[in-house]
C-alpha cells in the first residue's frame, strides 16, 4: 500500500494526492451531505497525461477507481469504498480555448457548467445546457450522464452539445478526438460510447463543446391550466407560433407550486387554485418585436382555451423569480425524508402513469405527500415522494410501484440523472437482456479488469 501511495505521489504531486485520514472534511455530495468521503485515497491529477499515468498505475494493480466530477449526482455514481481510490478532475478547470470561427469552447472537464456559460456569455455566445446545480455540476458530470436539464425542448441533450472529446481508457490509453466539426462520419463515432457511461468505460478529460448565437430576447411567463389534456396541446401551440424558439416548457402539478411559492420570500405569479403551471420561455433575435409577438402568442393560446390564467416577466428580476421556483427543490426537505425519481415516458401516457403508480403507495401510506413536476416537453417528470421515515421494504415498495409500470409504457428509469447505484436493480425496465448484454460486452471489452466505477449500473 505505501509503495502505491508513492507511485502516485510521484505521478501527481503532493499537491494531487489527499490520504484516507484526511478525507473526512470532504463531504460525499449533494445527496449525502452529511456523509463524508471514504476510500483508499483521493488523487487530483491536473491534466490527461497524469491521468493516464494514474490509471495505468490502478489497471496494472487491479486497483478499482471512482471519478468524480462536482458530486451533484442522485443515482450515488460517485460513491466510493473504503478500498477504492477516487479520482477527482477538480484542479483540471481550464478553459483552453473559444473558436469564434467554429462557434467552439475548448475545456477541462473539471470546469463547472456555470463557468462555461458565462465564458460563453462574455464571448458573445450562449452555451444551452442548463440545470439547477450549474454552480457545482462539471461538465465531466454532466457528459458522464448525459445531462438534460431546462432546455432539451429546443437544443437537446448534452450530448447534443458535444463535437469533440479526449477520455483516457481503463490502461491508460489516450483517446484523443477533439475535432470541431459537426458532420464527421468517418467510422464510428466513438465519442458517444463514453457520453452517458457514467465512468465505467473511461474518464472524459477534455470536450470541444458546441456554442450557439447568444439570443437578442427572452420572454419568460407562468401559465395555468385546468386540465392535463391542454398541457400537449399548448406546447405544440407555442412551439409553433413561436417559430422553434420554445426553448423551455417547465411543468409544475399543483402540490409542488403550492409548496415553492410557499416560502418566505417566494414569488406568487399566480393563484395556487389551478392544477397545473407552466414556467415557459421563448428566446429570439428581434428584442424589439419579441415582446410583442409573446404577448400575442399567449394571447391567441387563451382565447383557443388553452389556457385559464397567465403572468409575464416584465423584468430580468421577475425572470429570475420565476426560475428560482422551478429551481426550488430544497423546499422538498420541508417534507422530511423524501424518495424522489427521474422518469421519461410518452406524455399521453403520464395522467394514467401517474394514478397507477399512486394505488399502492396510498394504500400503504394514505397521508403520504407527492410533488411532480419537469420538463414535460422533453418527456422527463420529476416525481418526489414523502412516506416519513421508510426502512429499505418501504422503500423498495415505492420504487416498485414507481418503476415497474414504465415497462408497459415505454418509458425510462433514469431521463437524465444516470443508473448509478440506486437504479441498477431496474436497468431491465427499460432495457432487453440483448441490450443489457451488449453494454456488459462493451464493458468487458474497453476494462477488462473492472477497475472503472465497479459495481455501477449493472446488478
Amino acid at each position: 500500500m505505501a509503495d502505491f501511495i508513492a507511485q502516485l505521489r510521484d505521478i501527481v504531486g503532493d499537491r494531487g494526492l489527499i490520504l484516507k485520514e484526511e478525507l473526512s472534511g470532504r463531504s460525499a455530495g449533494y445527496r449525502n451531505p452529511d456523509k463524508t468521503l471514504d476510500a483508499k485515497v483521493l488523487v487530483r491529477p491536473a491534466n490527461t497525461e497524469e491521468v493516464s499515468a494514474v490509471l495505468k498505475l490502478c489497471n496494472d494493480n487491479g486497483q478499482a477507481v471512482v471519478s468524480h466530477g462536482g458530486l451533484t449526482g442522485l443515482v450515488d455514481g460517485n460513491i466510493a469504498g473504503e478500498d477504492e481510490v477516487i479520482l477527482s478532475l477538480e484542479r483540471m478547470r481550464e478553459i483552453e480555448e473559444i473558436d469564434p470561427a467554429s462557434s467552439t469552447m475548448t475545456v477541462q472537464t473539471g470546469v463547472t457548467l456555470q463557468t462555461v456559460q458565462e465564458a460563453a456569455e462574455e464571448a458573445g455566445f450562449f452555451f444551452p445546457l442548463d440545470l439547477g446545480g450549474r454552480g457545482s455540476a462539471t461538465l465531466g458530470g454532466n457528459i458522464s450522464t448525459n445531462a438534460g436539464g431546462n432546455r432539451v425542448v429546443r437544443y437537446g441533450m448534452a450530448r447534443d452539445m458535444v463535437l469533440g472529446l479526449e477520455a483516457v481508457q481503463a490502461d491508460g490509453t489516450v483517446l484523443s478526438a477533439l475535432g470541431k466539426i459537426i458532420k464527421d462520419n468517418a467510422g464510428y463515432n466513438l465519442k458517444h460510447m463514453f457520453i452517458g457511461s457514467e465512468g465505467t468505460l473511461g474518464v472524459v478529460t477534455r470536450l470541444v463543446l458546441r456554442l450557439r448565437p447568444k439570443p437578442a430576447s427572452q420572454q419568460t411567463a407562468y401559465l395555468a391550466l385546468d386540465s392535463f389534456e391542454k398541457l400537449p396541446k399548448l406546447l405544440n401551440f407555442c412551439n409553433g407560433r413561436s417559430g422553434g424558439c420554445l426553448s423551455a416548457f417547465e411543468v409544475m402539478w399543483q402540490d409542488y407550486f403550492k409548496l415553492v411559492t410557499s416560502r418566505d420570500g417566494a414569488a406568487q405569479p399566480l393563484s395556487d387554485e389551478y392544477p397545473f403551471y407552466v414556467l415557459m420561455e421563448v428566446m429570439g433575435g428581434e428584442p424589439d418585436t419579441d415582446g410583442e409577438r409573446f404577448e400575442n402568442m399567449l394571447a391567441a393560446a387563451m382565447d383557443d382555451g388553452l389556457m385559464v390564467d397567465a403572468v409575464i416577466a416584465k423584468s430580468e428580476g421577475e425572470r429570475q423569480a420565476m426560475w428560482a421556483l422551478r429551481d426550488d427543490v430544497e423546499s422538498l426537505r420541508t417534507w422530511g425524508p423524501t424518495i424522489g425519481f427521474d422518469v421519461g415516458l410518452p406524455i399521453a401516457s403520464m395522467p394514467d402513469y401517474l394514478d397507477e403508480i399512486d394505488v399502492p403507495i396510498v394504500a400503504e401510506w394514505p397521508e403520504r405527500k407527492r410533488a411532480v413536476f419537469g420538463h414535460l416537453g422533453d418527456g422527463n417528470l420529476h416525481i418526489v415522494y414523502a412516506v416519513g421515515e421508510a426502512g429499505d421494504n418501504a422503500k423498495k415498495l415505492v420504487n416498485d410501484s414507481v418503476y415497474h409500470p414504465l415497462a408497459s409504457r415505454g418509458g425510462s428509469v433514469s431521463a437524465e440523472h444516470g443508473i448509478g447505484l440506486l437504479k441498477k436493480d431496474y436497468l431491465e425496465v427499460s432495457r432487453s437482456p440483448a441490450e443489457i448484454a451488449l453494454m456488459k460486452q462493451l464493458k468487458g471489452m474497453m476494462d477488462p479488469n473492472n477497475i472503472l466505477n465497479p459495481g455501477k449500473i449493472f446488478s
